[in-house]
């Protein structure tokens, strides 16, 4: 897949799942893909929530991988 198709998919999913993110007062940004590697920023209320590495791996790391087995290795947070 076209890495600028990649990103604006990834964007999409992740604008999706931020729904669930706000209705607890936080927050993600995506801020890079590079070399198989998302990159996202937790802002808000999850930034120190004991849920974040829940919501993280359980959430967003696995709909991603779900969502483009062939096209992303993991996903990384960025502070």
């Amino acid at each position: 897949m076209d890495s600028e198709v990649l990103v604006t998919k990834i964007k999409e999913i992740l604008d999706q799942l931020k729904i669930y993110v706000n209705q607890d007062g936080g927050d993600m940004e995506f801020v890079a893909f590079k070399d198989r590697l998302v990159y996202i920023r937790l802002l808000g209320n999850c930034v120190g929530c004991g849920l974040t590495d829940i919501t993280f791996k359980e959430g967003i790391e696995s709909i991603l991988l779900e969502e483009f087995p062939y096209d992303i290795d993991g996903i990384e947070l960025v502070m």
